[in-house]
């Protein structure tokens, strides 16, 4: 059960900025890239990426909040370090960045765990925030919710509204308060839609956000402004980063993970300039105020 977003908010709308910190090794659904025990071995774009986009946020003076994958937190301890000194917010994108739907609930314990325990250990910041790799909580699967609660997780950005690859779960394309199996509550800031006609789509994010044109992404977060109702904007490192190495995969998947490279650091900033922006855990304040996640 979801309860939708207060719509008497009256502080000026400020969208989510939020940033999947991951390297591009990490993507799902390319078989030669499977096997995590050739992550270390690889290249890595992660640190040159993520400071990229550390540096456009402070030229913009603008605090996002990164979800960083534990696997990286503990390679890369001082890059999490320079995040939490710039003033942004840390939250967890698991520790293998496995789909949910690929593990029971120990497992997901565990490696929800072991990530925040990652992250804070090397950063010293409190994790609040969770978000499943490729919004991969799906109907079936509301236990997870349970279990970002016992782990002191306050709320949880995994949510796509609409079917995709890997993801999708009914819900507002606002945030919202959800209910979980045990009857406890927990907050919710899911991905942002937009309308084409009778289409109803992302836009904020990913191969979305580099394949539309800028001018239709102004209009998109206009319309949002116009309904009172927050966008979230997510993009990875790799988002940013045209020499991203390739490894054979389908040319679907190709398209998703490559094409707009180049225009997504110009995009993100003419964002940044025209429309203000905060962490994800402020949009939840904002919007759903004050409460508790374990009440």
């Amino acid at each position: 059960m979801s309860v939708p977003f207060d719509a008497t908010v009256t502080e000026p709308l400020r969208h989510g900025l939020s940033f999947d910190i991951e390297d591009w090794f990490h993507v799902i659904g390319v078989p030669e890239l499977e096997d995590s025990g050739t992550w270390a071995t690889r290249s890595s774009l992660v640190e040159r990426r993520t400071d990229e986009i550390l540096g456009i946020c402070e030229d913009h003076d603008v605090r996002g909040t990164f979800f960083v994958v534990g696997w990286i937190a503990d390679r890369h301890p001082e890059l999490v370090r320079r995040i939490a000194a710039a003033g942004h917010e840390i939250g967890s994108h698991s520790y293998w960045h496995r789909l949910v739907p690929d593990l029971d609930r120990p497992t997901f314990r565990d490696d929800l765990r072991r990530s925040i325990s990652a992250i804070e250990d090397c950063a010293g910041v409190s994790v609040h925030g969770y978000r499943a790799p490729c919004f991969s909580v799906v109907p079936g699967f509301e236990w997870v919710f349970d279990e970002l609660l016992d782990a002191g997780i306050r709320y949880d950005a995994s949510l796509f509204p609409k079917p995709r690859e890997n993801g999708g779960y009914p819900c507002p394309d606002a945030p919202h308060l959800v209910t979980t199996p045990s009857g406890r509550v927990i907050r919710s800031i899911p991905m942002s839609l937009t309308r084409f006609g009778p289409i109803r789509t992302g836009f904020s994010g990913g191969s979305y956000f580099r394949l539309l044109p800028a001018s239709v992404l102004d209009r998109a977060f206009e319309a949002r402004e116009a309904s009172g109702v927050p966008a979230v904007i997510y993009l990875h490192p790799r988002d940013l980063a045209p020499d991203c190495p390739r490894v054979p995969m389908s040319p679907k998947r190709s398209l998703y993970l490559h094409a707009g490279l180049a225009g997504t650091a110009a995009k993100l900033k003419r964002l940044l300039q025209r429309f203000r922006f905060t962490t994800c855990e402020d949009v939840a304040r904002r919007h759903l105020g004050l409460l508790e996640a374990c009440t």
